[in-house]
This record gives C-alpha cells, sequence and structure tokens, in this order.
C-alpha cells in the first residue's frame, strides 16, 4: 500500500516512520509512504498556501489552487491504481470519526493520500475533490499529521507480514466492535510494591486452557462511549 502525505511541515513525520513496525513494514515494502511539500506546487515567489477568509474572520485558510495541483500530479504518479483503490482524504474535525472497522476497510486499498491541513482549515471547494473527510476524535490539533500518521499506524499494522504474529491481533482491542481486550501478565509471577502483593490471577497459571479461555472471555469489557 501506498500512502501520500500532502503537508506544509515535511520533515514532521521522519521520527515517527523512522521507527519500530512502521520502519520494518517500510524495509518489507509492505507500505510505502511519499512526503509531498504542499509549497512545490504553488505559484508565486513566497510559496503562499495560506489567504484570509472571505467574509472576515480569525485566522487563514489554506488555498484551493495548490491544493488541487498537488492531488493531480500526485495521482498522475501511478496510473495503474484504479480510482475504486485509491481514497483521497482531508484530515478535518469535522470529518467521520476514525475507528477500527474503517482501518480494516481501509486496508484493502492500493493508495490513500491524506490531505494535512493547517490554520483554520482549507478553503472549502477541497471537498469537491476528496473522498472522504476523517476525525480522529472530538478536539482540535494544530494541524493534520498526528491524525495521518495515526491512520496509516491503524492500517499498516494490519497489513500481512506487517507483525510478527498476525494472529495478536485477533484478539485484541476493536477486533470486535466496541470491546476492549481482557487484561495480560507477564513475569513476575507476584510483584511487590510497597509491602503489598500484586498476584497474577491463579487461573491464567492453572495450564487450564478451557478455564483461561472462559476467564478472558468473562474479562473483556465493552468500551463506554
Amino acid at each position: 500500500m501506498t500512502f501520500h502525505l500532502i503537508t506544509i511541515f515535511p520533515q514532521i513525520f521522519n521520527s515517527y516512520l523512522s521507527e519500530s513496525i512502521l520502519k520494518r513494514a517500510q524495509t518489507k515494502k509492505i507500505i510505502s509512504v511519499k512526503i509531498h511539500n504542499l509549497r512545490d506546487w504553488t505559484t508565486d515567489k513566497h510559496k503562499t498556501v495560506d489567504d484570509t477568509s472571505y467574509g472576515g474572520g480569525a485566522g487563514m485558510l489554506m488555498k484551493i489552487e495548490p491544493l488541487h495541483r498537488a492531488l493531480e500530479d500526485i495521482k498522475k504518479t501511478n496510473k495503474k491504481i484504479k480510482s475504486k483503490q485509491r481514497k483521497i482524504i482531508l484530515l478535518s474535525p469535522a470529518g467521520k470519526t476514525w475507528n477500527q472497522n474503517l482501518a480494516k476497510k481501509y486496508s484493502k486499498l492500493d493508495e490513500l493520500i491524506f490531505i494535512c491541513g493547517r490554520y483554520e482549515g482549507v478553503d472549502a471547494r477541497i471537498k469537491k475533490f476528496i473522498d472522504e473527510e476523517i476525525s480522529i476524535g472530538d478536539y482540535v490539533l494544530t494541524g493534520g499529521e498526528l491524525p495521518a500518521l495515526t491512520i496509516i499506524d491503524s492500517i499498516t499494522r494490519l497489513l500481512p507480514g506487517t507483525l510478527g504474529n498476525q494472529e495478536s491481533i485477533i484478539e485484541e482491542s476493536h477486533s470486535e466492535a466496541g470491546v476492549i481486550e481482557y487484561p495480560q501478565y507477564t513475569r513476575p509471577e507476584i510483584f511487590m510494591a510497597n509491602r503489598k502483593k500484586y498476584p497474577v490471577p491463579k487461573v491464567l497459571l492453572s495450564g487450564n486452557h478451557q478455564l483461561i479461555k472462559a476467564w478472558r472471555h468473562k474479562q473483556q469489557k465493552i468500551k463506554k462511549k
């Protein structure tokens, strides 16, 4: 899968994409991440990507023209990808809330193009040229870069070959809508803190897989909204 990121801060992604699972996924060519500086599609000497809002109001809006040029050029880089296998996403607090079901759905695609907004937002005419507005929660961030990384991370871990043990995604949180994974424990068997013992539940030490499975099922919780 190829991820395209349109941003005015291209260096902001480097650290997260260069570590852990996302780095391995790129090394194994499971994913490809291409970062695009929106200023490369401006036409004035100041490389202007924003302007004041018609009708007045605080803050600046990202301009439609460089964004549209960027989208058109990026889509041309791989003409083999069919439009139904590509999604163009505007990261926006007004968008549909991202969840595990969407991650599974989008993991079947070949290409995702993210528009990482900044300032007060993006000229509303961009909605004519995107497929989806996505939010990662009911709060406002300074830009779309963190939401884009969140979505890339949640999709990548679902792609075959990304995780060392692919079975680990079967029973994790949200593998079933709204259900949180059961609690898990590792060594030591008894943890001491402030003269108090914190033992591992005895059922997990029993070796009885049927009892363990029943206990885990009972411990799963429905996430509160």
